[in-house]
């Protein structure tokens, strides 16, 4: 029996590392967001790919939640030395964004593939093999798709990671769009995930920029609709707040509720259950109201045991019964 899990960045890692707790990890796939992918200094990055590999791998940064641990920034370092020098207007030598010395060398892997043709499916195998990985991390494309993101106060739309990295998450936003998701398709393993697995998760990520990228190829809502029964959220907001990234915000301000309600209402016409913290155990009836089932369970991965059970009351929501 095999799992497909819809993945974004570090609550999607660590649902699937609770999931490897209890489920044969040969049998897991992870179709991840590429929507934050970004070229920097020339090299092909992709975030939420990284983090999950990274973390699977057991190398993630554990204070800073992404990146790899034991890291070293020369590079960077030496790179600000030329930014005096630089001619106004030039991208050249931007220092917004940290690549550590070790994780360069899974950009310059990944860039070097993709030039001699490889697709970023054929890469992202490659370098999950390279960190020793039984589970199968899949893009959601292979057509590049950028998510971007409208500034209220400026006016302006910038990319996700301009957003994210560079002005830190702390302005309010007025729109999202995923620029070239009309055009791109769901790569061939993404869709086998989301057809042929036993059960697919929704990981707790953040809705609008995590899983909707992913959501927003074409295809993708209704393979999912069409299997609803066995679609299972976890939500990634408790009390009213994400636990970690701007997903409350977010939320609030591109018009929905920061709450259990608000995911449910979303993830409604795609999946059949939400898994929701005991916090919010008082909504429950507000989320079946919407038209779901719903499961409670500590969410909050803090703990081994705690995940493990996250995860086995998950995959009991779809029908897969694991013991232990």
């Amino acid at each position: 029996m095999t799992i497909g899990v819809v993945c974004g960045g570090v609550g999607a890692a660590r649902f699937l590392r609770a999931l490897a707790g209890i489920w044969p990890t040969e049998h897991t796939v992870g179709v991840v967001n590429t929507g934050d992918d970004t070229v920097m200094h020339g090299l092909s990055i992709s975030p939420d790919l990284d983090t999950i590999t990274y973390t699977l791998a057991g190398a993630i940064d554990p204070e800073r939640g992404w990146g790899l641990r034991d890291e070293s920034w020369r590079a960077m370092e030496a790179l600000a030395r030329f930014v005096p020098v630089r001619p106004a207007g030039s991208g050249a030598a931007p220092t917004w964004f940290n690549l550590g010395d070790q994780d360069l060398a899974t950009h310059f892997y990944r860039t070097a593939r993709l030039a001699e043709g490889a697709t970023l499916t054929e890469a992202t195998d490659e370098i999950r093999r390279a960190f020793g990985l039984p589970q199968r991390l899949v893009p959601m494309s292979d057509r590049r798709v950028t998510t971007m993101v409208t500034l209220l106060e400026e006016g302006i739309e910038v990319p996700f990671q301009e957003y994210f990295v560079q002005r830190r998450h702390g302005v309010p936003v007025s729109a999202v769009r995923f620029d070239g998701a009309a055009d791109a398709v769901l790569t061939d393993a993404a869709r086998a995930a989301f057809v042929d697995s036993d059960a697919v998760v929704i990981a707790p990520s953040n809705p609008l920029v995590s899983i909707g990228p992913i959501r927003a190829l074409p295809e993708v809502d209704a393979l999912l609709a069409a299997r609803r029964d066995t679609v299972v959220a976890v939500s990634p907001i408790v009390g009213g707040a994400a636990l970690k990234g701007p997903a409350d915000r977010m939320l609030i301000e591109l018009g929905h509720e920061a709450s259990v309600v608000g995911v449910a209402r979303l993830y409604a016409p795609i999946a059949s259950t939400l898994v929701i913290d005991p916090v919010d155990a008082a909504l429950a009836s507000a989320v079946e109201a919407e038209g779901m089932r719903v499961v409670i369970t500590p969410s909050i991965m803090s703990t081994p045991e705690i995940s493990n059970e996250l995860a086995r009351r998950t995959l009991a929501a779809a029908g897969i019964v694991v013991s232990g």
